[in-house]
């Protein structure tokens, strides 16, 4: 299943990003990992796993992603 961004959701995520696009762009990462029911399950370390992830995912965490 592919994440596909709504009008709420792009409305947000610009709102946030111009505040702080790190995190914007860790409220997207976090949308794209949610399952169906919204739910994101981490390891035991998730402030690590979320940083390899975003590594992973974003090329540049402070660029605009949508």
């Amino acid at each position: 299943m592919t994440f596909r961004p709504n009008k709420r959701f792009k409305k947000d995520y610009d709102k946030l990003f111009r505040k702080d696009p790190i995190g914007a762009n860790l409220f997207l990462l976090l949308a794209e990992l949610a399952n169906e029911k919204g739910q994101v399950r981490l390891g035991p370390n998730p402030d690590e796993e979320l940083s390899e992830l975003m590594a992973a995912r974003f090329e540049d965490p402070e660029a605009y992603q949508l």
